[in-house]
């Protein structure tokens, strides 16, 4: 069954000359502030607009994005800024005014209100550079990279969070942004998306939060109970230690978020926090939702979650996890209205459609469960028959590969050839010139790396629909299907993935 996406499309682009020496773009006085409508929480307590109706201002560089909100009539006369290219440290210095507080070395959204700051064109990547927002209100965040900000080591900024809010902070929308880091606290990483000090009234949406040793909090301690009202929903959490997020008090709505690995706990309700979670998908994760590290108990309230081989630990006086069961200990009322996707479409629908650079998508709650119920580990007996990726009409292609390696090493009958992503994830394909009829796999991975491999998904290209899904290399099988091209897609693995080869089979 096909899944309906309403598809908004960007701010208005308007031109005119650029600002000597600040990399701005002055563009006319009227424009959209962002694609789409801030739902969850965002949209109470008088709702996020951003700079909607605001001057549009095009800036390249960190100091032209401070230097537009020092050049508004006031704090909080609305704008727009678009950003384009790399934003970091050699760009990005205080500029001074009455419209704003800033600083060297991150972006710094502090003491006002009304702005949005939207990625466009070739996109925006803020590389080692935070978004910090304190003291401040109305503020949309869209279609951004933030990438490897550092709390130690060399260059820091923001406190190591790739975006953080802290002080009084309400209404704010963070919407298909990609946040990443390269390890955790011991590379000088911190938090992705940290809520502080009497923040409120916020929801992040459609987006990416990998490789990092903590997703983001809300409260910075155990007495920090002043942060509520906070939405997640559509998110891609990935390759995470913990906190996602780790709630201290307040009330949060968690939903339609996919979970990929997360190591040590997920969920992390504590010290009176109520969450209610709605159709997420927890896939090869450790202790998803409960109370950890804490003796102060949070709660929850659960409906309608998918869990695909998540392990549990056992109770504590510090540790007490939802599951296996995952029954509610409480029950939240939502006040603002949404619609669920199922949650067993969660993990295509997500991949489409979170992060930056994706065309900002969103989906109208229409989804229809097609993914297959999640496969036991694939039986490691060969399959008997032809392997049609040895035919003459065959070839292969994928996601970026790492160095020295080759797509058609997975079809070249080698086991001394392989394959790897760039990554600890990645996808490759086989592919013919003619329909052919495929209902087994063989992912046979190179010597040495057996088991690297952890959690996958089986997908036909031609239409984009999920055939099974698991966990570990070897034999796959699904409904014989009539395609041009299956993809084999690695979306958690141990070390780096080296496929031998990539087998294809009728029967």
């Amino acid at each position: 069954m096909k899944r309906s996406i309403a598809v908004r499309l960007g701010a208005v682009l308007a031109t005119a000359a650029i600002a000597a020496g600040t990399g701005v773009v002055l563009s006319t006085p009227e424009a959209t502030a962002a694609t789409g409508t801030a739902g969850g929480y965002a949209s109470q307590n008088g709702g996020t607009t951003g700079g909607a109706g605001g001057q549009v201002v095009r800036a390249t560089t960190g100091t032209a994005i401070h230097a537009a909100l020092c050049n508004r009539a006031s704090s909080s006369t609305p704008i727009i800024i678009e950003v384009q290219g790399t934003i970091n440290h050699g760009n990005t210095s205080k500029v001074s005014g009455n419209s704003c507080n800033t600083a060297d070395d991150v972006i710094e959204l502090k003491q006002i209100s009304n702005v949005t700051l939207v990625g466009v064109g070739s996109g925006a990547v803020f590389d080692q550079l935070g978004i910090h927002v304190r003291e401040a209100s109305n503020i949309i965040i869209q279609n951004v990279t933030v990438r490897n900000v550092k709390k130690s080591g060399s260059p820091t900024s923001n406190g190591g969070d790739a975006i953080g809010m802290e002080n009084n902070v309400r209404n704010v929308w963070v919407d298909h942004v990609t946040l990443e880091a390269s390890g955790g606290e011991s590379e000088g990483f911190d938090g992705l998306f940290d809520l502080k000090n009497n923040t409120q009234y916020v929801t992040l949406s459609y987006s990416i939060l990998r490789n990092s040793g903590r997703g983001g909090l809300v409260g910075s301690s155990e007495s920090d109970r002043s942060n509520s009202f906070i939405t997640y929903h559509h998110n891609r959490f990935e390759n995470l230690d913990s906190r996602a997020p780790l709630m201290r008090g307040g009330v949060a709505h968690i939903y339609n978020n996919h979970y990929v690995n997360i190591r040590e706990s997920g969920i992390n309700s504590r010290a009176g926090a109520r969450v209610r979670v709605d159709n997420n998908y927890f896939q090869t994760s450790k202790d998803v939702l409960g109370t950890f590290y804490t003796s102060e108990a949070g709660t929850w309230h659960t409906n309608g979650n998918i869990l695909d081989r998540v392990t549990w630990s056992s109770p504590g006086s510090q540790n007490n996890p939802a599951g296996p069961a995952m029954q509610s200990t409480t029950s939240v009322s939502i006040p603002y209205s949404h619609r669920l996707d199922g949650a067993n479409c969660v993990p295509d629908l997500v991949n489409r459609l979170a992060g930056a650079n994706k065309g900002v998508q969103f989906s109208n709650g229409n989804c229809s469960p097609t993914n297959p119920p999640p496969t036991n580990p694939p039986p490691t007996n060969p399959p008997s028959g032809t392997n049609l990726s040895l035919a003459s009409n065959a070839d292969a292609d994928g996601s970026s590969k790492a160095s020295g390696t080759s797509y058609g090493n997975v079809r070249d009958n080698s086991m001394s050839t392989h394959w790897s992503p760039s990554g600890s994830t990645g996808a490759v394909s086989i592919k013919w010139g003619s329909a052919t009829a495929v209902s087994r796999i063989n992912i046979r991975e190179a010597a040495g790396s057996e088991g690297n491999i952890r959690s996958w998904r089986v997908i036909n290209h031609d239409t984009g629909a999920v055939l099974t899904s698991g966990n570990g290399a070897g034999v796959i099988s699904f409904p014989r299907t009539s395609l041009r091209k299956i993809t084999f897609e690695i979306t958690a693995s141990n070390g780096t993935p080296r496929i031998a080869e990539y087998e294809t089979y009728a029967d």
